[in-house]
């Protein structure tokens, strides 16, 4: 048994299946992935992976309890790989933070500029997509924080924490009716087209429930991954736009003005996340640390038990990201 056989499992269970794929992410042969894959299986006496014919369809039943403690394997070979760096390169090396564009646009920019003051040798790689695309990366070990407002904490694979609490704010052009009501009511914000994020980003959920609740159905009619296209169409008067605060900033959104939501859709939280038993690098933990002052390494690595078996979660203070806190 070696270590190639078990990233060749690893990568076909990854790349659904795909031997041409899978050579291809481990710089090897068709033939090569085939032969580790039946060789594993040879020395295990059990099958992995169904078949019809050479192609890989499927996980046998064994191969389904078998992949799990191939992924464990992996992830303590890392682990080693890491440890050793932590001693023979402290601060050197690269962090990657897989996150939403709101996050890295706006919420991560002071915390990125502390983090190079105190770690120059360390690269940082900021990677943006949906929050599925950010468990994914964290989960398979190709980013090492995740750091999102939704999606995050229903991924077993994942240790996620509490970041920060943050609320909506309505955006609208100068001028516009609603800047001439105290506290719109959702009956009201509803009369109007709405632009806002994608389903299962930034908070998206908790305006959907808000309107649900009040019996209402709004009229989205321009949906967005990130709030700066949100603001572009709101400018250009498509609609009324429903944002997180930490986007609006009134010295550069001069075309809009903003209108509270607090009392129209709940708080949201956006959550860290790290892989389950991976070996966090000193400089990783600062990093989560200067995000999220409430987390420690304690925190952080303590928690990685087992599914379902977290601890309490450490309390998260009522930070409400508004569009000037940053400035500050």
């Amino acid at each position: 048994m070696n270590f190639q056989q078990l990233r060749s499992v690893r990568e076909a269970l990854r790349r659904d299946f795909n031997l041409t794929e899978v050579a291809h992410a481990l710089d090897a042969s068709q033939p090569g992935v085939s032969r580790q894959i039946r060789e594993l299986e040879d020395e295990l006496g059990v099958a992995i992976f169904e078949r019809a014919g050479k192609r890989l369809t499927g996980l046998t039943e064994p191969g389904r309890e078998i992949v799990k403690v191939v992924e464990r394997l992996l992830i303590e070979q890392e682990n080693l790989k890491r440890a050793a760096l932590e001693f023979t390169s402290h601060d050197v090396g690269r962090l990657t933070v897989a996150t939403t564009h709101s996050q890295a646009r706006y919420a991560l920019l002071p915390v990125i500029q502390a983090f190079r003051q105190r770690f120059p040798g360390v690269h940082l790689s900021l990677q943006q997509g949906a929050p599925e695309y950010i468990a994914s990366r964290v989960a398979t070990g190709q980013a090492d924080v995740g750091i999102a407002s939704e999606g995050l904490s229903h991924d077993e694979r994942l240790c996620t924490f509490p970041g920060y609490r943050w609320n909506h704010v309505i955006v609208v052009p100068h001028g516009h009716p609603l800047l001439g009501v105290d506290h719109p009511t959702l009956h009201e914000l509803g009369r109007y087209p709405l632009i806002t994020y994608d389903l299962g980003l930034t908070g998206r959920s908790s305006i959907d429930e808000a309107f649900a609740r009040a019996g209402l159905a709004p009229d989205i009619v321009l949906t967005a991954m990130d709030a700066d296209v949100i603001k572009t169409y709101v400018a250009a008067g498509l609609g009324v736009g429903i944002i997180a605060s930490v986007a609006y900033k009134t010295e550069e959104d001069r075309q809009l003005q903003s209108i509270s939501s607090t009392h129209l859709f709940k708080a949201n939280m956006t959550r860290v996340a790290v892989r389950r038993g991976a070996y966090l690098r000193d400089f990783t933990v600062a990093f989560i640390e200067m995000f999220a002052p409430h987390l420690n390494r304690r925190i952080v690595t303590e928690s990685d038990i087992t599914p379902g078996a977290l601890p309490s979660e450490p309390l998260v203070p009522n930070i409400y990201i508004s569009e000037n806190s940053l400035s500050e």
